[in-house]
Parts: C-alpha cells; sequence; structure tokens
C-alpha cells in the first residue's frame, strides 16, 4: 500500500507530538500560509471509496473535509520544520536561499530522511538505531545511498516500508 503524503504528515505530527499551531508555525517558516483549520483537513485521511462512480458525485462534499497534500507541500513543511528546529539560517555570502524544488523526481521518502536528519541534528549511527528501534535492519551502505543526491551512481529509492518504519522508529524514539 502507497504512502501518501498526508499519511507522511499523520505518522511525523504523532511520533514528535507536534501541536497544530506548530503545525500552522512550521508551514508558515516554509513559505505556505496555512490556518489551523488547513492544517485539520491536511491531516485528516481521506474517505476510502470503492466505486469510481461515487468519487465522481461525491467530490465537492470530500473537499471540504480534506486537503490532499502535494509534494512541494510536504518539502516546504520538511524545510519550515528545519527552521523550526535549528533557527534561521542567514545564507552564506555567495549562497543562493533555500527554495522548494518542485521538479526534482526525487522520492518524497528520500527528501523526508534527508531533511529529518538534519532537523533533528541526527547522525548516521542515530538514524540506524531508529531503524533498529522500528524492527528493520538498515545497513550503513543502504542508509548512505538513500541519503545520497538523486543521479549519483549510488543513489537509491528509499521505499514505504522504509520511510514508513522509520517514522514508526521515531515515535518509540520520541515519545
Amino acid at each position: 500500500m502507497k504512502m501518501e503524503n498526508n499519511d507522511i504528515l499523520i505518522r511525523l505530527r504523532y511520533a514528535l507530538d507536534i501541536k497544530n499551531t506548530d503545525m500552522v508555525e512550521i508551514f508558515k517558516l516554509g513559505g505556505i500560509d496555512v490556518t489551523k483549520e488547513d492544517v485539520l483537513k491536511i491531516l485528516t485521511k481521506p474517505k476510502d471509496s470503492y466505486d469510481d462512480e461515487d468519487d465522481y458525485y461525491n467530490d465537492s462534499t470530500e473537499d471540504e473535509d480534506y486537503i490532499k497534500c502535494t509534494n512541494s507541500m510536504v518539502e516546504s513543511f520538511l524545510n519550515g520544520f528545519i527552521t523550526f528546529k535549528r533557527g534561521k539560517q542567514e545564507p552564506r555570502p555567495g549562497q543562493p536561499d533555500i527554495q522548494v524544488n518542485t521538479k526534482s523526481k526525487e522520492s518524497v521518502n528520500n527528501m523526508l530522511l534527508k531533511k529529518l536528519k538534519i532537523a533533528l541534528a541526527l547522525t548516521s549511527e542515530d538514524m540506524l538505531d531508529i531503524f533498529e528501534k522500528a524492527g528493520i535492519t538498515v545497513t550503513k551502505g543502504e542508509l548512505s545511498a538513500i541519503l545520497r543526491k538523486e543521479g549519483h551512481k549510488n543513489y537509491k529509492q528509499c521505499l514505504d516500508k522504509y520511510a514508513r518504519n522509520f517514522l514508526k522508529g521515531l515515535a518509540i524514539v520520541y515519545r
């Protein structure tokens, strides 16, 4: 089962016990203005429907209770989370400001692990321990491949299984 972007934010919020007001602040730091009501709609699981025809007729009611989280929203949230946890960093002379890279085809899961590593000031050892606590063994080489830049010869896409277990491990460590 594919993990949706909304699931990622729901699990992350639970794992790190982030309050709704902090979620609004984090989105704002990432460059997206949302209200507390918007956050609640983002953190709501969509209604599952088995029949596509039902979707056609019920779209308007579903949209009122649910906001689909895009890749760029997740990236903005994670950038805001880094700023929220570590403070605003002044760009060095000659270095561009951090921008949301919506054109990147990089897996949201890879981005999630990279940005959480930065935000929570985790070492690779810390990350391996978090995976271990979730009951999954990841080698240093595998983690290194997941954290590499897309296009690198050793880059490896992070599967949902790893992202889900990492968030589960975070919940065990931080709760």
